[in-house]
């Protein structure tokens, strides 16, 4: 492992995500993808979940060269990998494969069940 910080958010990125980005891509066009997922203040359900707008971000850093990255990307892929950690603590006990939890995470680019690509 390096003392480079960067490629530490690269690495840990690169665990917390296990889905490519053709696979998130494609997930992130079903229905259960946008039916999961904070959508803001008001409660009322509307627009794009915050985790549905992360996943898009994170097809667009999968798809980058590493030199390309910003401190912008960087900082979304460290966001990526806190929530990722926090919510795997969160498993339900009974049905994960069809949970909002897995659907919410699978939106941040993990597939708790492996399936995701």
């Amino acid at each position: 492992m390096s003392d480079d910080p960067l490629r530490k958010i690269r690495d840990d990125f690169a665990a917390a995500v296990n889905m490519d980005a053709g696979a998130l891509e494609s997930w992130l066009a079903t229905d259960e993808s946008q039916a999961v997922g904070w959508k803001g203040p008001n409660g009322k359900g509307k627009g794009e979940s915050v985790g549905h707008r992360s996943g898009r971000r994170i097809v667009q850093i999968l798809n980058m060269p590493a030199a390309e990255l910003e401190p912008d990307d960087y900082a979304h892929m460290r966001k990526v990998v806190g929530f990722v950690r926090r919510h795997l603590a969160q498993r339900p006990s009974r049905n994960p494969e069809t949970s909002r939890w897995r659907y919410s995470l699978m939106n941040w680019g993990h597939d708790p069940c492996g399936k995701g690509g």
